[in-house]
């Protein structure tokens, strides 16, 4: 069956009619990209419920690792329901639970020993990672980066600084967090040209936060996203996370690695810190861990995991046909989906570039494996956002079956199923391209 095709206007009549439904009764917090009302998908492909069929590359927000309804998923999932589906992990014990926290201390980057706490989602594990770094240094103070997106809840929403508006009213937040631009050469805050920067994105830290504002006894971790995801999929200089990590080993602070959008295969390797050889001290995962079901993971060095019985618990975190659907997943990245993320990430990546070699509106291409994030901006040679353009060759690209989503000032992110052929990359490329340029038109 050809991939796309779209056969009615968008929405379609079935899917105004859910579109209308949703919006009496869902509540308003919900944003909404564009009006896809999903019937059902599978691998690469989502059908809306007028029978529309579009290429997806957006996996959910990086969730569907493995593609829409994998069978080997399926089958795990099916498995484990039919034995158990619910008995609480924070109480009992289970074999899916245990072997899942097993798997993934062995998988966690570095050759420390490791303790799992499993969660429902990313922003869970993120309040987890902070809850553990102020209890196991008693110190309170923590340092984010602008542009960074660790979740929602009090305590990540406290660690977001990606958009004004998901701090707006919700003051006050946790205390004693600190922000400091992030490593973005692209933008360079610091207005340096890497080569002769010296990172001064990561000097900063110590010669100004340390120096004048809180000092490097009192921090009880840094929190980090190896490559920024909401904040424009934003790949820092090579010794970027290496420098963090020496300097947090100078004055005991630990290095908590966010990875709910960089993990399980979605960079080429199975975690990004091991593009730069960074063992973090905390690691928090998510979002690709079990194809879709909701789960969650707070790695944590074992002589970090020092909490006692009920310090920190989840009703229906590590859930029984979570933990089966994870161990199917991983079986699956270990086995050729992550060397495939690597192979044809680098090959979207190309023709991606060889695009921007002839579009004014792309001012950068960057990323590892299947994150890649195309900025766009005016052409005025002033690299200014442009959002409005963004937004426009989404619209577009939808309307052409292609599935896209934006992140950042003006970034538009290639996040797709780690099924995905170098056919289907094609096929996405030359969609965008031929949106890009209409838009750029109109």
């Amino acid at each position: 069956m050809k991939v796309p095709r779209i056969k009615t206007e968008l929405p379609g009549p079935k899917a105004k009619a859910v579109i209308e439904r949703d919006q009496l009764y869902t509540a308003p917090a919900y944003g909404r990209v564009y009006p896809l009302v999903v019937k059902q998908g599978r691998g690469m492909v989502i059908e809306d419920v007028d029978g529309n069929l579009f290429l997806d590359f957006t996996a959910g927000i990086a969730v569907a690792s493995t593609g829409h309804a994998h069978p080997n998923v399926l089958q795990a999932i099916e498995e484990q329901a039919r034995k158990f589906l619910h008995f609480c992990g924070s109480d009992f014990y289970y074999e899916p639970m245990a072997e899942l926290a097993e798997k993934l201390c062995r998988l966690a980057p570095g050759s420390s020993a490791k303790k799992v706490f499993l969660t429902n989602s990313g922003t869970e594990a993120i309040e987890a990672a902070l809850k553990l770094a102020r209890y196991s240094t008693r110190r309170q103070h923590v340092v984010a980066f602008l542009g960074s997106f660790h979740g929602r809840t009090m305590g990540s929403l406290s660690l977001t600084a990606s958009r004004s508006s998901h701090r707006a009213h919700f003051a006050p937040l946790v205390p004693a967090i600190h922000h400091v631009a992030y490593g973005y050469c692209h933008r360079c805050p610091y207005h340096l040209t890497y080569g002769s920067c010296g990172i001064e994105c990561v000097k900063y830290i110590e010669k100004t936060l340390f120096r004048l504002e809180v000092a490097p006894e009192e921090v009880a971790a840094i929190f980090v996203e190896p490559i920024q995801g909401e904040g424009g999929y934003v790949v820092p200089p090579p010794e970027y996370l290496g420098m963090l990590k020496e300097m947090c080993g100078r004055y005991g602070i630990l290095l908590v690695a966010d990875e709910v959008q960089t993990g399980f295969g979605r960079t080429g390797k199975m975690f990004a810190c091991e593009h730069w050889g960074v063992e973090p001290d905390i690691l928090c995962v998510a979002k690709g861990i079990a194809s879709g079901l909701p789960l969650g993971a707070m790695i944590a060095k074992s002589d970090l995991s020092t909490w006692t019985s009920g310090t920190h618990g989840s009703t229906f975190g590590g859930n029984p046909v979570a933990c089966a659907a994870a161990l199917a997943t991983i079986a699956l990245l270990e086995n050729g989906l992550v060397d495939n993320a690597a192979r044809v990430g680098r090959y979207l990546k190309e023709m991606l570039e060889q695009v921007k070699a002839s579009a004014p509106g792309i001012s950068d291409v960057r990323g590892l494996g299947l994150m890649i994030g195309v900025e766009l901006a005016k052409p005025d040679g002033e690299r200014e956002p442009d959002p409005e353009l963004r937004n426009q060759v989404i619209r577009k690209a939808f309307e052409k079956g292609l599935l896209l989503l934006g992140c950042g000032q003006s970034t538009i992110r290639f996040c797709p199923p780690l099924i995905v052929t170098e056919a289907e990359a094609q096929a996405a490329v030359e969609i965008f391209s031929l949106a890009l340029k209409e838009a750029t038109a109109s």
